[in-house]
């Protein structure tokens, strides 16, 4: 008896490797799906986290927000200097935020083949594509016209050619919309997932910068009204009973997200203490460092008879000294007094306007000298100036609290924990962080209402954050995009990322110029868009990749 036999010979001489991960069998199962999902998550934190790494300030530092601190050419001191075709600030922004692009489309083109229940996979899809979205949002505002990549990398590419501006946002919006139809709502998801809030507010934006006022409305309308969000009006959380505002504990330790009953939280990027993956030790994070980068280094001052300024020359986790600062980051005159219509020569540790965000608790803007041994014990650095300090204003300055969590480092970082001073590894600040709160959407909404030539809405949006913060209600014929600036300066500085805000509507050069005393000399015009890094142009061997103008 005779057998016959065949097979497939493309599908028997597949390689498909069995004895370790790569693309063709790690992407099978939901649960290989959910670990890329994280993966994006952590790379979207850590791009958006400031670290001791140079590359991570810049959507602050050389803004109308803040500069270098020691005034070198370190950290963004010198636009000339630091932001070039061969600088590692925007080669670092670009790799990333396109490895998040590439990650995101290996999910959606292994999706198709996998064994992801068709209903999971509608959700996995629109994760991903909302990532992508997020990742252009970021390029297409800094970098402007870049290469438009919606299909997996499987080998290596050489003939990258930039898409207009137009049809990243296009892609943009494509991407969000369906995220927003997909995606579950903010009440229905885990603490820091995408959610349906998250792409409505990213559709507003894109509608916003592409003039089409009325969606950019409608969209933001959907986050504010639709998706069963508030702004926090009354005290919550962890340090609720301590003194303080609603604003102060909107920034305290475990007090970021939706499941504690924040309501105004949209999307907050997690960090977990001691937890793999978490990004933050009890024993000193590297990642999430605000509060070094930010708060002053004023324990190392001396006092004027020459003895330490703090108590064993340490710092404190104390709204006196914010932690473990390194003064990086200095805010600007403009952030710590223009805005609040404060003079920066007066005495301004009374404030005397309601606006709680600008009260003790939220704008440290004084420092009491704590050695017991020191003659000068319980006074104010202001009425007893130390000559360091004199000398070198870097070494304290006001600072807003949000950048660090008085009282609440974990005990492994506390020197003498009834004293609250710290050891020298602290300098992580130790809670979630915001990437988007419901105020930013209030803004974009009053932006495109005052766009379109309605001010009286745009102000009555404007009002309901500063109703919240017992301002001072702004009339419509106040209303600017200045202004809106300004409140967004108010309420989101450290949080939004300020260069893409600033970029996005094509202020950058004036504002830099007319607040910053570092960088408005050496800001140039062509620097409202970062340059294409050099090696990417030098790599893509095939094709032009044209640099942008003026580098």
């Amino acid at each position: 008896m005779a057998f016959a036999s065949g097979c497939n010979e493309e599908d028997f001489l597949k390689e498909v490797p069995l004895d370790f991960y790569s693309p063709e069998n790690s992407y099978q199962s939901e649960a290989n799906f959910q670990a890329a999902l994280v993966d994006l998550y952590a790379r979207v934190r850590d791009e958006q986290s400031i670290t001791p790494n140079a590359n991570e300030y810049t959507e602050v530092l050389g803004t109308d927000l803040a500069y270098n601190a020691r005034l070198d050419n370190n950290r963004l001191g010198n636009y000339n200097n630091i932001i070039t075709p061969q600088g590692s600030i925007p080669q670092y922004h670009w790799v990333n935020w396109y490895k998040v692009i590439s990650n995101a489309n290996t999910i959606l083109s292994r999706l198709p083949d996998s064994q992801v229940p068709e209903g999971k996979r509608v959700l996995i899809a629109s994760e991903a594509k909302l990532f992508r979205a997020w990742a252009y949002r970021y390029l297409v505002h800094t970098y402007g016209a870049v290469p438009l990549v919606l299909d997996e990398s499987t080998s290596p590419k050489s003939d990258f050619e930039r898409a207009t501006r137009e049809d990243i946002l296009a892609q943009i919006i494509k991407d969000a919309t369906e995220a927003a139809n997909t995606l579950p709502n903010v009440d229905a998801v885990l603490d820091g997932r995408l959610n349906k809030s998250i792409a409505n507010h990213l559709l507003a934006e894109t509608y916003l910068t592409l003039k089409q006022y009325d969606k950019a409305i409608e969209a933001a309308t959907e986050v504010i009204v639709k998706s069963n969000l508030s702004l926090m009006t009354t005290r919550f959380g962890s340090l609720k009973d301590k003194p303080g505002d609603v604003f102060y504990d909107l920034f305290r330790a475990g007090n970021q997200n939706r499941g504690i009953g924040n309501r105004e939280a949209i999307w907050v990027a997690q960090y977990e203490i001691d937890v793999p993956g978490g990004s933050l030790t009890s024993a000193g994070g590297r990642t999430n460092q605000l509060e070094r980068a930010v708060s002053p280094v004023v324990f190392t001052i001396k006092d004027p008879g020459g003895k330490e300024a703090a108590y064993k020359s340490a710092p404190a986790s104390t709204l006196n000294i914010g932690g473990r600062g390194a003064s990086f980051i200095t805010p600007t005159d403009y952030y710590l007094y223009d805005i609040w219509g404060l003079n920066p020569k007066a005495d301004n540790r009374i404030i005397t306007q309601p606006d709680i965000r600008t009260s003790k608790y939220n704008i440290v803007r004084d420092f009491l000298y704590s050695n017991p041994g020191s003659e000068y014990f319980g006074k104010s650095i202001i009425d007893f100036p130390a000559p360091q300090w004199v000398a070198q204003a870097w070494r304290w300055y006001p600072y807003p609290s949000k950048v660090t969590t008085p009282g609440q480092h974990p005990e492994g970082l506390f020197d003498e924990p009834a004293a609250l001073t710290l050891k020298s590894t602290a300098g992580a600040t130790y809670r979630d962080m915001y990437l988007i709160r419901l105020p930013e959407t209030y803004f974009l909404r009053a932006e495109a209402y005052f766009l379109k030539g309605e001010p009286a809405k745009a102000a009555a949006d404007l009002n309901v954050v500063r109703s919240r913060a017992k301002a001072t209600p702004v009339t419509a014929g106040e209303v600017t995009l200045d202004y809106i600036l300004d409140e967004r300066a108010r309420e989101l500085v450290f949080e939004e990322n300020r260069r893409l805000t600033l970029c996005r509507m094509g202020k950058l050069v004036e504002r830099v110029r007319k607040y910053n005393p570092l960088n408005g000399d050496d800001i140039n015009d062509y620097n409202n868009l970062f340059p294409i890094p050099y090696s990417e142009i030098e790599a893509n061997k095939d094709a032009k990749l044209v640099q942008n103008p003026g580098y």
